[in-house]
């Protein structure tokens, strides 16, 4: 294995992953206040901002969904057991003394155990959940008629705010493990420039330096 600096994070998973903040910020600032726990925007324009973020982060996932499948790149987010216990023991106890982090990522293998079956778990369950309770509820005077209707619509609404509690939790997570390790800002780089210094086996280092060389920073 040969470390290498890699562009392993191309201009549409960049701009997809930024998108997606913004509009999941959008969503829970606007979702906060229709809940009551800010007036900082009127209820009215909340519901309208909240319901324009949430349609556009849909054709977003859409347009991402797509991508993921066409690229392959889909099989970055297979979680796989093996490693996943010495990683969960590092953010659980070595990140505090100083230890190295036991996953060192791979070209072909983005992200550690840990993180790929959190992401696996939002994208087959918690997204879905969010996506389905939502177009039930902006649907609703379409098929909320009666007793059976508010009794649904309850649910609908609490089911929606439950998943919508597992992302907000999942993005303070998100945050704090970014300061861990080598620092926030070597964290956050890769996903600005795209580049980042992985492991790469003398096969995949011939290839890249033949077929994509503009994927390689020149070796120091």
């Amino acid at each position: 294995m040969t470390k290498r600096c890699v562009k392993v994070y191309p201009r549409f998973e960049r701009l997809w992953h930024w998108m997606q903040v913004a509009l999941i910020m959008a969503l829970l600032f606007t979702g906060l206040g229709l809940n009551g726990l800010h007036s900082v925007i009127p209820f009215g324009p909340a519901v309208m901002l909240h319901t324009v973020a949430a349609l556009a982060l849909l054709a977003l996932w859409v347009f991402a969904t797509f991508w993921l499948f066409t690229t392959g790149t889909w099989k970055q987010f297979i979680p796989k057991i093996e490693g996943m216990i010495e990683v969960a023991r590092f953010y659980a106890w070595g990140v505090f003394r100083g230890e190295d982090h036991p996953y060192k990522k791979l070209f072909w293998r983005k992200h550690n155990p840990l993180q790929a079956a959190t992401y696996f778990g939002l994208k087959w369950f918690v997204f879905p959940a969010i996506w389905v309770t939502g177009i039930l509820y902006l649907t609703y005077n379409f098929w909320g008629q009666g007793a059976q209707g508010t009794f649904l619509i309850s649910v609908i609404a609490n089911l929606h705010l439950l998943a919508a509690y597992v992302i907000a939790a999942f993005v303070i997570v998100h945050v704090y493990l970014l300061t861990v390790g080598h620092g926030f800002r070597s964290h956050v780089a890769p996903m600005i420039t795209g580049y980042d210094v992985i492991d790469l086996t003398p096969e995949q280092e011939a290839y890249l330096e033949k077929n994509e060389p503009d994927r390689l920073k020149p070796a120091k």
